[in-house]
């Protein structure tokens, strides 16, 4: 079989688990090897995501990593056997990787929680205002390339609108409301758009504002993916420009523990909307 030449996000982080462990097992790339009748090189082809690998052949070296986690060895297997070629495809060769591992993961999560202080985030924002922002970007963008990037983040909001929307949560800072990205129509139909979207049903839109007493907070925007266990959780830095993944553990509890924190600082969803529906008759 031909290696992949260039895995995607999905791919490197059921490499990487696979990898994490054998390590926690404590046994070397040709110990797992002879398990399978296969050369070293092959597992470690396997674990730097170049290579597949069979349920059959998956499970046995669970097994003898001695992992007593079944939901985690299932949602492994259905990484690995998984073909599923979505939308992002398309852009495939046309926009950074990171865009198309930012959409296959929005499309696996079983929840998303986002945090954002400049900017609406990313799967709600309209088209204009996503266009205002790529069309700030330095380098400046060709009329193709920006056009490519708004319609790719117009696809995102998939996840939000299908027949089965993915739970979303968003905390957002006052200063992401009122900065005029575009002009004041821009922000009013923004807004607009925001106050419509948080009246669903899967959908919780939550307000830090900017006289909220203690607020230290953390200035740095972040996007949390639920995995199918909580252990294959992905974090997200999503910025207009790119976006990186984080699966560290030790990384992953912090911004949880963040993320908890932000959302107690919080107005309320219903106290939320009042207070956008008031930035709006200001815009």
């Amino acid at each position: 079989m031909a290696l992949r030449r260039q895995p995607t996000a999905r791919q490197m982080r059921l490499a990487i688990e696979l990898r994490r462990l054998r390590d926690a097992a404590g046994l070397a790339t040709r110990e797992a090897a002879a398990l399978l009748g296969v050369s070293s090189a092959q597992i470690s082809q396997i674990e730097m995501g170049l290579a597949g690998v069979s349920e059959k052949r998956l499970r046995r070296l669970a097994g003898h990593y001695a992992c007593t986690d079944q939901a985690l060895v299932d949602a492994l297997v259905a990484m690995a056997t998984d073909r599923t070629r979505g939308w992002w495809e398309e852009y495939r060769g046309l926009l950074p990787t990171a865009f198309l591992d930012l959409a296959e993961l929005e499309h696996h999560a079983t929840s998303l929680k986002e945090v954002q202080f400049l900017y609406i985030p990313g799967p709600l924002q309209t088209e204009d205002y996503a266009r205002a922002i790529y069309a700030d970007r330095i380098p400046e963008l060709s009329s193709e390339d920006l056009e490519l990037r708004v319609r790719h983040r117009m696809q995102r909001k998939v996840f939000l609108d299908g027949a089965e929307p993915t739970p979303y949560e968003a905390v957002i800072h006052e200063a992401a409301l009122r900065i005029r990205v575009g002009d004041s129509t821009t922000l009013r139909a923004q807004l607009a758009d925001l106050l419509e979207r948080s009246e669903g049903e899967r959908i919780s839109v939550r307000v830090i504002p900017f006289d909220l007493e203690g607020f230290g907070g953390s200035w740095a925007p972040m996007m949390l993916a639920g995995g199918a266990v909580p252990r294959l959780d992905t974090a997200v830095d999503d910025a207009p420009h790119t976006a990186a993944l984080i699966d560290s553990e030790a990384q992953l509890r912090v911004l949880r523990t963040l993320l908890r924190k932000l959302e107690a600082a919080s107005l309320d969803p219903a106290r939320s909307r009042d207070f956008i529906h008031r930035l709006a008759k200001e815009a």
